[in-house]
């Protein structure tokens, strides 16, 4: 069998990773326990995820470090797999499933087994259990990761994508290539492509890589302990299209300015300084695969400034929409944002000894993560408990205090947020900003 090597951005995301930064992917899924007999409920779903994740194979794999090329590294699957070192069963007096999963997220995945962990979270609430779900980025994107998820729902959850036909070139379209790369043999043709996509990249970053209006609440400097906390609020996507229609743009716009909006209240609500400046730089990622499935990264980005010093909701999601229209008629294969793909021009041994220090220099690239993943309209379920909300969470670079993720779920909008413990202990009071936000915008296109 041919050894599997990691994908470039997959190694860097393995390469870069420390015990107070760990690179996992979460997703917290509320459930509605069928019988409404939450305990139960919940070992149901544990003993369901335990039998279902020893079919799944691209959850028995794990990573480990190949002799050639030198510093790269490939999947295997592991032999001693156990579903009882990645499946557990947590009671917790916790009222909320959030406050249980902060110091859940805290903890790195163990390298030695395949990067992956469910944590059932059995609470007071006699009605509802919760799912904290956990997948290193080298195994998988947001997509990925919900394809590796899907397959442990109940049936009627699959992913999977058909096979799509590869499209043939349109006749004469090598004739309609340039005369200068006509000339030139495939492969070098390609070569001079990416150097010169890396080398644009590389520039738009040095011009882009200025920290100005940066609040210190996004920073976390002095924190290394690693904690975190997470919180999450669920928000209707009707008001959201409303807001869309009366002012334009797409929804993902003003998923992006409520975010804008809310951190300019969290931080008048905190006495901060007010916003100035051009605002802190937002990486937004884009996925590079067409439809989910399929493990490993195909992500890009856009980079912009988040308008915190503008007063006016409505002002402030035009200048996003404005600054959005711009990425996309750039692509996401230029520009500051695309930096992920910058990986694919580092060599393996490159990763190994430079990983710690570009997970060092993460703020010199972006202040804050604000991630979207998109959700199926389907209804997912474990044992008969249905998913009524699911919360996305991001991993944190170091330095920063603050990973923003969103989805859409049943009509509903999800923000999970995940934060550095010591550098934000007021998170909850940031989700309601979120809401306070949205509720200013209806009120403004109203």
């Amino acid at each position: 069998m041919a050894t599997e090597h990691l994908s470039p951005l997959d190694l860097a995301f393995w390469r870069i990773e420390s015990a107070a930064h760990p690179m996992h992917l979460g997703a917290l899924a509320v459930f509605t326990a069928a019988g409404r007999r939450g305990a139960r409920a919940a070992e149901r779903a544990a003993e369901l995820l335990t039998a279902r994740c020893a079919t799944v194979p691209g959850l028995r794999r794990r990573i480990r470090d190949v002799l050639l090329p030198v510093g790269a590294a490939a999947w295997s699957p592991d032999p001693h797999f156990d579903p009882a070192r990645h499946v557990f069963l947590l009671r917790t007096d916790e009222p909320l499933a959030h406050t249980a999963a902060g110091p859940l997220m805290a903890r790195p995945l163990d390298r030695d087994l395949p990067p992956w962990e469910a944590h059932v979270l059995a609470g007071p609430d006699p009605d509802s259990f919760a799912v904290l779900f956990k997948f290193h980025h080298a195994l998988a994107d947001g997509l990925g990761a919900l394809a590796l998820a899907a397959a442990l729902f109940d049936e009627g959850s699959d992913l999977r994508p058909p096979a799509r036909p590869v499209p043939e070139p349109a006749p004469g379209s090598e004739q309609r290539a340039g005369s200068a790369l006509r000339r030139l043999p495939g492969v070098l043709a390609a070569r001079v492509q990416e150097v010169g996509q890396a080398l644009e990249i590389g520039a738009a970053v040095a011009r882009a890589g200025l920290p100005l209006g940066v609040p210190a609440a996004l920073t976390a400097e002095a924190s290394g302990t690693g904690s975190r906390t997470v919180a999450g609020v669920a928000l209707d996507l009707d008001e959201v299209n409303l807001v869309r229609k009366a002012a334009g743009g797409t929804v993902n716009d003003v998923l992006i300015s409520v975010v804008a909006g809310a951190l300019r209240r969290w931080l008048e609500g905190r006495g901060d300084p007010a916003p100035s400046g051009p605002g802190p730089r937002a990486l937004i990622p884009v996925s590079r695969r067409g439809r989910p499935g399929g493990g490993g990264n195909r992500l890009s980005g856009y980079l912009l400034r988040l308008p915190l010093a503008e007063r006016d909701p409505l002002l402030r999601l035009d200048r996003v929409r404005a600054a959005m229209d711009r990425n996309k008629d750039a692509g996401p294969a230029r520009g500051a944002g695309a930096v992920a793909l910058l990986a694919d021009h580092v060599h393996p041994l490159g990763h190994r000894l430079g990983g710690p220090l570009v997970a060092q220099a993460a703020r010199l690239l972006f202040d804050i993560l604000v991630t979207s993943v998109p959700l199926p309209g389907l209804t997912f379920s474990l044992g008969g408990s249905r998913v009524r909300e699911v919360y996305p969470l991001a991993p944190l670079a170091h330095g920063q205090s603050l990973a923003v993720a969103v989805s859409t779920y049943k009509g509903t909008v999800h923000y999970g947020l995940v934060a550095d413990a010591a550098a934000v202990p007021d998170l909850p009071a940031l989700a309601e900003a979120l809401r306070a936000e949205l509720d200013a915008l209806v009120r403004e296109v109203s």
